[in-house]
């Protein structure tokens, strides 16, 4: 008796967790399954009746095809992707080049130099702000991918995740490596950054999702339209007096597409590399 009462217990407890789960999925995806909602609804349907609907009333694809002519929607996404691929290239390479003496290198004054990098994440990017962009126009940078880019380069969040990846590779790799005559360079290139993928991967992730939807900085930077992103793009189909919400929803969905196919491509990377960034300090 005592066994079963324990069973039943044990599967009202995971009742419950299951439960649980599934409505704060659902509390999560509940923004975007609406955002779907209106983008497949037809011009005829209200978006804001009460209570809502999620299923349209007749769907429709034809609000991402309208979207795509209402403003140069291919040369916005080209934008996009360059100012993503250089942000996530230069983000890793410097990230772990940073990384790399603080994790692997004895040094007087190394851990308060991580401390002081870690410090930074405190400062809201809004007051470094007008600094960065005067030394973007000091430097030439306004409405070119660099210029965009340059905030971006390197993050304190970036130097953390790789520090702590390059602390579980064990030291005796870089004794070996020194025996054969490598140098500090080649051990970080063809010894460790082979070794710590996952973390690369995940960093590479998290870069990605800040770079494709950042609207702050491309806003300020950027004057040219031929030079806006997706996020300035979509934020034009938003007018004064009266705004087309499927087209802005459909133009929401086409830009979300591809952070959500590189995510589910690098899931595996994603998640063992979160879980090897919280291991040892």
């Amino acid at each position: 008796m005592a066994v079963e009462a324990k069973d039943k217990k044990s599967i009202m407890k995971k009742i419950l967790l299951y439960t649980l789960l599934v409505g704060v999925a659902l509390f999560m995806i509940g923004p975007f399954i609406w955002l779907l909602a209106t983008a497949l609804k037809s011009p005829g349907e209200n978006i804001f009746q009460y209570p809502p609907t999620l299923l349209p009333e007749n769907p429709t694809l034809m609000n991402f095809v309208r979207v795509m002519d209402t403003f140069p929607f291919w040369r916005y996404l080209f934008n996009s992707a360059v100012v993503a691929v250089m942000t996530v290239f230069l983000n890793v390479l410097f990230c772990s080049l940073a990384a790399y003496p603080l994790a692997r290198m004895k040094f007087k004054g190394r851990n308060l130099i991580f401390i002081l990098v870690l410090s930074t994440m405190m400062i809201p990017f809004q007051l470094l702000m007008i600094p960065v962009y005067v030394i973007s126009l000091e430097l030439g940078l306004q409405n070119t991918y660099l210029g965009m880019v340059l905030p971006h380069i390197t993050t304190a969040f970036g130097v953390f995740l790789m520090r702590q990846a390059f602390i579980t590779i064990p030291y005796e790799l870089d004794e070996s490596a020194r025996m054969d005559g490598a140098n500090a360079f080649q051990i970080w290139r063809k010894i460790l950054m082979p070794l710590v993928k996952p973390s690369m991967v995940t960093l590479a992730l998290f870069t990605f999702v800040s770079a494709w939807g950042d609207f702050l900085w491309p806003l300020i930077i950027v004057s040219d339209q031929s030079m806006y992103t997706l996020p300035l793009g979509l934020n034009m189909l938003s007018g004064t007096f009266t705004s087309d919400w499927r087209l802005i929803a459909a133009g929401a969905i086409i830009s979300m597409l591809p952070i959500i196919i590189i995510f589910l491509a690098l899931q595996r990377f994603f998640i063992s590399g979160a879980m090897k960034g919280a291991v040892k300090g």
